[in-house]
């Protein structure tokens, strides 16, 4: 699959300007889209017979771009191509794989242009390729159709419920039979779920090349203020190394919580019959120490405890983080605000209180260590009894830096996002109060 101008990325930049500029128009238009002489080595399919190519790299590094541009170009080469574009959602796929800012239509020149026919979920090249559209959700859509080639996008947040992602997976090989040379190119963030880590595996054996990056390998093309403010917020916690620098973060061993289990607990929507809701509170020492944990869940209908927000702050006077609990018990209609008395007694209810007089406080006191009380609640996650509404990570970064045994190996010097987040399933699943009850409209 080689291009005519293809030679031309081996020159240097004088040579390729003065051919550049001995184009005509419609030439120039081409070489506008001509992705090898645009792409960053990394970016382009690497060489050898692989069935997999797993790009693994940080936001913002190129992967859909890459993916579009390896699509267009294998559509472009066999017109009786057959590829499957997989995504978490089918509105995810048209969204970024076909309609996106880098997508399939946006890469390809005007003239040579597909045809995207929404009501098929089907995407038509002028040659006679096509582009078929599936969703992850939906595993079984998947078992039947043929393929010659595929792309895949964001494995990492494939849906995990009943196994949908292994079970999309693998009906997708399953149908991969067509032509001589069936390929799979898969883009995503890295993520500790099963089948990213089932790819990871394969590297050994040559079944799956892995290129992987990080943001800054595309920041000439990010702008300035995205960077700095992603250095700013982010710099040296383990979402930057995972969501920027492209790295997979591995479990410790030990730990109560793993990557893995809080991805299978993973929802993007939450429940709509919420039957109790409390702010939990892990007080901080001091204004100079510690974090001040605050966070929300609630318990529904299903008898399933739901993580809703992580409002925790650092550094923060009390009258500051008293006032961001009061605003968050306000924001989601809390029933109680459940707050550890251990330091502080009944300061800490006075200063509640001082933020807002009508907060119903529930004081609570520790008689066991974090990690003794985290463990009932890791097991109600082991169960699938907790789920977390969104992505909350530096709060699970805390989760999984709790071992087993009591020591804490997370950032920071104590678990306390993690510890406000215990006592919260604590009241709602464990705790004398644990039976739902029917909230007033």
């Amino acid at each position: 699959m080689t291009n005519s101008f293809d030679w031309l990325a081996d020159e240097n930049d004088t040579v390729q300007q003065r051919i550049v500029a001995a184009l005509n128009q419609e030439e120039r238009n081409e070489f506008d889209y001509h992705w090898s002489m645009l792409a960053r080595p990394a970016q382009l399919p690497p060489p050898g017979d692989w069935r997999t190519w797993l790009i693994m790299a940080g936001r913002g590094f190129g992967k859909t771009r890459a993916g579009a541009e390896w699509v267009r170009l294998v559509a472009e080469s066999h017109c009786e191509a057959r590829i499957a574009l997989v995504s978490s959602s089918l509105a995810e796929a048209r969204a970024v794989m076909v309609e996106g800012e880098s997508g399939l239509l946006a890469c390809s020149p005007p003239e040579r242009r597909p045809v995207f026919e929404a009501s098929l979920r089907r995407v038509r090249f002028p040659n006679g390729a096509q582009v078929q559209l599936f969703s992850a959700a939906e595993p079984e859509s998947l078992r039947g159709p043929q393929h010659s080639h595929a792309w895949c996008d964001e494995i990492g947040k494939w849906p995990l419920s009943h196994d949908r992602a292994i079970r999309a997976w693998d009906n997708l090989l399953m149908g991969l039979r067509l032509g001589a040379d069936p390929r799979i190119a898969v883009t995503t963030t890295p993520r500790a779920v099963p089948l990213v880590q089932r790819l990871l595996n394969q590297e050994q054996t040559g079944g799956c090349v892995t290129t992987r990056g990080s943001t800054y390998d595309n920041a000439a093309n990010l702008p300035e203020r995205f960077l700095a403010a992603v250095e700013s917020e982010f710099a040296g916690s383990q979402l930057a190394r995972q969501e920027i620098g492209g790295e997979m973060l591995h479990d410790i061993e030990g730990a109560l919580w793993t990557r893995s289990m809080l991805e299978r607990a993973r929802e993007d929507e939450g429940a709509a019959d919420l039957r109790r809701i409390v702010v939990a509170v892990d007080p901080p020492i001091s204004a100079t120490g510690d974090e001040c944990g605050i966070v929300v869940a609630a318990i529904s209908g299903d008898g399933i405890a739901r993580v809703l927000a992580d409002c925790s702050l650092g550094r923060a006077q009390p009258s500051q983080w008293a006032k961001v609990v009061a605003d968050a018990a306000q924001h989601w209609e809390a029933d109680r605000v459940i707050a550890e008395a251990n330091q502080g007694g009944a300061m800490v209810e006075s200063v509640l209180r001082a933020a807002d007089n009508q907060l119903p406080v529930k004081l609570v006191h520790a008689s066991r260590g974090k990690i003794a009380r985290a463990e009932p609640v890791a097991a109600l996650y082991s169960s699938g009894r907790v789920r977390h509404y969104g992505h909350f990570p530096q709060l699970e970064d805390q989760m999984c830096g709790m071992l087993i045994g009591g020591d804490y190996s997370g950032p920071g010097r104590s678990p306390d996002r993690a510890d406000a987040l215990v006592w919260a399933i604590t009241e709602l699943m464990l705790g004398p109060a644990a039976r739902p009850s029917v909230r007033p409209i």
